[in-house]
């Protein structure tokens, strides 16, 4: 990583931390506290894309900007990011955004903000390094403020104060946060679970959890994720023994591990192994190299000298030297495990002489994607080891026994359910009640949810604009629902298209029509049903010539109206019908 990223984190860089500015200051005429809004523009009803807004009668702060996977009707798009339309009406508020950490669902999307917006970001050493390797590859760090603390570090901006604290999540420097507001302090925990034992670094602090948990929290916003799966998240040190077990299975075979690229420990500790069975560590997949890069930078990936070699030198080492690292753990189409499980990758050619270990939760609805790749790789000849056969895989999400103690220390007034799809968040809040909170005091938000708080209430008082915005290559947002509608009416019933040459001149037609199908019939084996349907179309637009008043749209509309009935009637079909007349 070059000069650039390492001049831009600078520990306690940015505005200097000071008493709380908001004493006094945001009374309304009436001599009460303005209310505190909380607007959630992502990261409810759904996984990832998180991105909650904190606005007082003056001063806006972000809460993370991620991006979510496509779901499976969402035909060629790349990902999806929150819609800054509510952020843009109000730009001039705006005072920050802080980022929890530095997985894409809270970082994915931050370019795309800045585009539209240049705001300062506060975040941790890890996280802004990771931030800044995605500015700079989209020619964004010359104008890019950004500004790191550390956990236990606190910070101003605006009217609010704001304070990192040490959680453990499957990659380093995740913090939670406590947002001082004028209405009182917000808890927002991001992603995170209770290790005792973690892979790196140290356990969550729970003693000032507790210590805030004495001050009366107004709101506490809490993950979700596996609210839903009973007791205590596994600890990462499990996964040492798992990995070390399933090396000596592997015996000489060469090793594949496809994982996160942001679980910085679950490579960390892949290194750990690897030296210790006397293996060269390699990675694949440009997410893969990108986070290696950073995290060593950084020094949060380590290892000796010699240990990590480019995956140009494959060649050079027999199989049982080897452990590859890889992107693909959910399946993805052109990540790196997928290109070797389809015989794709330029660099690695998969075989029975391979161990295969997918370190990794399916993302819900990744399932099948995940499952295709499993069963290619098994058809040629790998062993392939994933998470429900044995554990080389922890959650970083806190389950039912976790949550129930940071709202036992948090003792928060209200709270607030966040990041997980609907049935995360109900039981969250189902846990929340179990331990004593009223109904009237939790809230089971949606997408675009305005959320009013004061000292004494909590009331969702309208909706903010929350459209879903797809990136499909360059584009931002230009992929709507009809388009999508057309990819999916392509995709089931393929297209057919006319092509013709008219003269109106002469009111006859010159060339064609030629019927050119795609995706609908196998031409040489439907021989009979186009030359039917030339034939129709050419009578369409013999017969429009034969009105008193020519009309270019009346031709194309017949021609598609008959044919679409011809090609119903006949096959029970629906493709899509594009007739392409031109005058000569």
């Amino acid at each position: 990583m070059n000069n650039e990223i390492n001049n831009t984190i600078r520990p306690n860089s940015g505005p200097p931390v000071g008493k709380s500015p908001f004493r006094g200051k945001f009374l309304s005429k009436k001599g009460r506290v303005s209310p505190i809004r909380v607007i959630f523009l992502g990261g409810l009803n759904q996984i990832g894309k998180n991105i909650t807004v904190i606005e007082s009668e003056t001063d806006i702060i972000i809460v993370d900007c991620g991006t979510a996977f496509p779901d499976g009707e969402m035909l060629g798009v790349d990902l999806v990011i929150p819609d800054f339309s509510y952020l843009e009406s109000k730009r001039d508020k705006i005072r920050g955004l802080v980022v929890t950490h530095g997985h894409e669902d809270h970082i994915g999307a931050v370019p795309y903000l800045l585009k539209k917006m240049n705001i300062p970001i506060y975040s941790t050493p890890l996280t802004i390094g990771l931030i800044s390797s995605k500015l700079k590859e989209r020619k964004l760090m010359g104008n890019a403020k950004l500004f790191t603390y550390r956990a236990g570090q606190s910070f101003n901006v605006g009217c609010f104060k704001v304070e990192f604290i040490h959680v453990n999540h499957s990659i380093p420097d995740a913090v939670a946060l406590c947002i001082s507001t004028p209405c009182g302090k917000i808890i927002h925990t991001g992603d995170f679970k209770i290790d005792c034992t973690p892979s790196r670094g140290s356990m969550i602090d729970l003693a000032r959890f507790s210590t805030l948990g004495s001050e009366n929290i107004l709101l506490l916003m809490a993950d979700s994720t596996n609210a839903d799966r009973e007791g205590y998240t596994n600890t990462e040190k499990n996964i040492n023994e798992s990995f070390e077990n399933l090396f000596n299975k592997a015996g000489d075979r060469r090793i594949i591990i496809a994982t996160f690229a942001s679980n910085i420990g679950r490579i960390q500790q892949i290194i750990d192994c690897a030296v210790r069975n006397n293996r060269k560590v390699m990675f694949s997949g440009r997410s893969m190299l990108n986070y290696v890069s950073i995290a060593t930078e950084l020094k949060y990936i380590s290892a000796p000298d010699g240990v990590i070699v480019d995956i140009d030198h494959l060649g050079d080492y027999n199989a049982s030297e080897v452990v590859l690292v890889t992107t693909g753990s959910q399946g993805e189409p052109m990540s790196a495990l997928y290109n070797m499980a389809f015989s794709q990758h330029r660099k690695v050619e998969v075989g029975p002489n391979d161990f295969i270990i997918i370190s990794a939760h399916p993302i819900p609805g990744n399932e099948k994607m995940i499952n295709n790749v499993v069963n290619e790789l098994m058809n040629l000849g790998c062993e392939v080891i994933y998470e429900s056969m044995y554990e080389v895989h922890v959650s970083g999400h806190a389950c039912q026994e976790e949550l129930k103690i940071i709202h036992g220390l948090v003792k928060p007034r209200f709270f607030i359910p966040v990041h997980g799809e609907c049935k995360h968040l109900k039981k969250h809040s189902m846990l929340a009640k179990n331990m004593g909170m009223q109904d009237s005091n939790i809230y089971v938000g949606g997408p675009g949810d305005i959320v009013e708080i004061t000292p004494f209430s909590m009331k969702c008082v309208g909706k903010a604009e929350c459209e879903t915005v797809m990136v499909d290559g360059l584009g931002v947002g230009d992929v709507g629902s009809v388009v999508l509608n057309d990819r999916k009416h392509l995709s089931q019933d393929g297209i057919i298209v006319v092509v013709a040459a008219v003269s109106v001149r002469e009111k006859m037609v010159k060339a064609g029509p030629d019927i050119i199908s795609r995706g609908f019939v196998y031409v040489k084996e439907s021989e009979g049903l186009m030359a039917t349907a030339k034939r129709i179309a050419f009578k369409s637009i013999s017969s429009c010539f034969d009105e008193d008043s020519f009309d270019w749209s009346n031709l194309r509309t017949r021609c598609r109206d008959d044919l679409y009935k011809y090609f119903h009637d006949k096959t029970h079909r629906k493709p899509i019908i594009l007739p392409i007349i031109m005058e000569v």
